[in-house]
C-alpha cells in the first residue's frame, strides 16, 4: 500500500475518544471543540480528508471564529470539497438556531439605560449581515423595552429609511423614547454624512410627537458606535 493511501483516515478508523458524535453522546457537549461540532454537521469529509479535518480547514479559513463562520453564505461554503448544499444548509440553519436561540434570552421588559444595552440587544441581528439594515428600539417612559423592530433592509453600502415609518410604530405602541441602530457591513464604525443628517432628521420629528431620541448606534464587527456616547445627538 503506498504511503499516501495511509494519509486519510474515516471517523470510523479513529480512536472512540475522537469521534465527535460518540464524544458527544458520552461526554458533556461543552467538551467538544468547534471543530467537532462543525464535523457533526459535515458527518462526512472528502477522499483527502475526514469530516474533522474538513471542519478545522473551513474554521482555520475564517479565523478560527464562529462569528465569521456565520457570516457565510451558502455558496461560500459550497466551495469546500465535500460541501454539497445539504451539508451548507445544515450548517447554516445550526448557525440560525444559535443566533435565535441568543434572541430568545432577551428579556423585552429589560431596561435600557446605556448604548451598551442597546448594542446587546441588537449584536446578534445586525453583526454578521452582509447588508444593511436598520432598527429600532421602543421604549417606555422608564426605559423598558416595548419592542425591536426592523424598519428598512438595504444593499452593502446603504439603505433608504423613512422617517414615517420608524415614528408610526411609536406613536402605535405609546413610545417615550427611541434608539436608532444600524449595521455597517465593512466594519467601518464611523457614521457617514448622511447617517448624521437622518440622526439629526429624525430627532426634529420626534421632538413635535413628543418622542425622545435616546441614541443612534452603528454596529460593525463586534463593536459599535454610540451617537450618545460621542456627545454628536
Amino acid at each position: 500500500m503506498k504511503p499516501s493511501e495511509h494519509t486519510h483516515l474515516t471517523i470510523k478508523a479513529l480512536a472512540e475518544d475522537d469521534r465527535p458524535r460518540e464524544k458527544l453522546v458520552l461526554k458533556v457537549r461543552q467538551s467538544l471543540s468547534d471543530a467537532e461540532l462543525l464535523a457533526i454537521l459535515l458527518s462526512s469529509g472528502n477522499k483527502e480528508e475526514t469530516a474533522i479535518q474538513l471542519a478545522q480547514r473551513i474554521l482555520n479559513d475564517n479565523h478560527n471564529s464562529i462569528n465569521q463562520l456565520a457570516k457565510l453564505q451558502l455558496n461560500d461554503l459550497k466551495k469546500y470539497k465535500g460541501v454539497g448544499e445539504a451539508k451548507a444548509v445544515s450548517i447554516l440553519a445550526a448557525l440560525e438556531i444559535g443566533r435565535r436561540r441568543t434572541d430568545e434570552g432577551v428579556d423585552e421588559k429589560i431596561k435600557v439605560n446605556s448604548s451598551a444595552i442597546a448594542y446587546k440587544l441588537l449584536k446578534s441581528k445586525l453583526s454578521d449581515l452582509p447588508h444593511e439594515e436598520f432598527w429600532v428600539i421602543y421604549l417606555s417612559r422608564n426605559n423598558s423595552v416595548i419592542k425591536l423592530e426592523c424598519i428598512s433592509k438595504g444593499g452593502v453600502s446603504g439603505t433608504v429609511v423613512d422617517t414615517k415609518l420608524i415614528m408610526k410604530p411609536g406613536i402605535e405602541c405609546l413610545a417615550s423614547a427611541i434608539i436608532l441602530a444600524h449595521n455597517h457591513p465593512s466594519g467601518n464604525l464611523q457614521p457617514s454624512q448622511q447617517d448624521i443628517s437622518l440622526t439629526k432628521k429624525i430627532k426634529e420629528v420626534s421632538l413635535y410627537l413628543d418622542i425622545i431620541l435616546q441614541d443612534h448606534i452603528i454596529i460593525g464587527d463586534q463593536a459599535y458606535f454610540s451617537f450618545a456616547d460621542e456627545g454628536i445627538l
